[in-house]
């Protein structure tokens, strides 16, 4: 999803200037840029925002901070009230939150090489921008709020997530999924396992599942993904966790080669179109991974294996879905449901309120399911 282009700008001394633009949502840099410092407020900044214009920043690393909330808060304000269903609610979230993206995303920062950011009060930005984009020997400019996310997977990568079913934290690297939503791990720790020989995660991200697995004696687990990043991430935390012997990551779209006891798949949960590197994990266009592991599924079980499906049914309550479409898909692949375990969300989002979706997410339910073929119920 990273552009890398030039972003052009003129000085206040008259002079133009030149940089390389990054965005990890693969939005275009924008063709007028002012340059702007503590005198700028929130008003004029939001304004300038609305139209396209985007603001280089030239002062105070906190004042940008706030200057950013400010704007926020009028993005806010502005927000269109939710539709008369589930359905038409969801898209004018959607809406609002693509709209609010790109107004906050025109405050942007000079960042120069090495990721050294010259502004006062700045933080020490050079290790979280070299894990996140690698190294990088020539100046660039950057959203504030793109570098914010930047610095807080910086956090996540030190500290790490917790996960129960590990025992230990696992650490998301940037624009890979962190497992903040538990339940889903829970279900592969609990569900019964048809044999301990082989298993497939699917789509493995940070290697969660997969760790979960080898942590439970399954002797080989071979974990794919087609990200780079995710690719790293999982072999980081398989080798801090002691797995690394026993997983196999391997870059595949969808299947490695061969047959297994276990496959088992954490597709994105909703049908849509994807803006962000992080929304590929939220975001299925055209439930594209969930029906490539349905259709392919049986050729990858062992004799008396099991697919196992992790999804969440907020697609079918949001109307994205029909609640029949997944039975549909499973009976046209051959594949008939040996069991299903399921757990209620415990975000914090599902007990919101002023969500514009919480009757969605309130009444949500995770599943497992366990998937079979036809063949091994004669």
């Amino acid at each position: 999803m990273t552009t890398e282009q030039n972003i052009r700008w003129w000085e206040s001394s008259g002079e133009e200037r030149c940089a390389l633009w990054r965005s990890e949502s693969g939005a275009l840099p924008p063709k007028r840029v002012v340059v702007a410092d503590d005198r700028m407020n929130a008003d004029t900044a939001f304004r300038l925002a609305c139209e396209g214009t985007a603001l280089l920043w030239r002062g105070d690393f906190h004042n940008a901070r706030q200057l950013l909330q400010a704007m926020s808060r009028r993005t806010d304000r502005k927000a269109p009230r939710p539709g008369g269903s589930l359905l038409q609610s969801f898209h004018v979230y959607r809406q609002a939150q693509a709209r609010r993206a790109r107004i906050l995303g025109m405050l942007l920062l000079p960042v120069e090489a090495g990721h050294v950011i010259r502004l006062r009060r700045a933080p020490d930005a050079r290790l979280a921008c070299e894990q996140a984009y690698g190294q990088c020997q020539e100046p660039y400019v950057v959203s504030l709020r793109e570098l914010q996310g930047v610095l807080g997977a910086g956090e996540w990568r030190r500290k790490g997530v917790q996960v129960p079913a590990l025992g230990e934290p696992i650490t998301p690297h940037y624009g890979v999924f962190s497992p903040v939503r538990g339940e889903y791990v829970d279900l592969v720790a609990e569900a019964p396992l048809p044999a301990q020989g082989t298993a497939f995660d699917i789509g493995t991200g940070t290697g969660v599942i997969a760790a979960v697995l080898a942590r439970r004696g399954v002797r080989r687990v071979v974990a794919t993904d087609c990200d780079a990043r995710a690719l790293a991430c999982a072999q980081e935390n398989l080798g801090r966790l002691g797995v690394s012997t026993v997983v196999d990551v391997q870059q595949a779209d969808l299947f490695p080669a061969g047959r297994a006891s276990v496959v088992v798949c954490n597709p994105p949960w909703l049908p849509g179109r994807a803006r962000t590197s992080l929304e590929h994990a939220v975001y299925d266009p055209g439930s594209r991974m969930l029906r490539g592991f349905i259709d392919g599924l049986s050729a990858h079980l062992a004799p008396g294996g099991e697919g196992w499906l992790i999804i969440s049914d907020l697609a079918e309550r949001l109307g994205l879905r029909s609640r029949d479409e997944l039975p549909a898909l499973f009976a046209k692949a051959g594949l008939r449901v040996a069991g299903r375990l399921d757990a209620r969300p415990r975000h914090s989002r599902a007990n919101d309120p002023d969500d514009p979706l919480h009757a969605a997410r309130k009444a949500e339910v995770t599943s497992l399911w366990r998937l079979a073929t036809d063949s091994d119920a004669h």
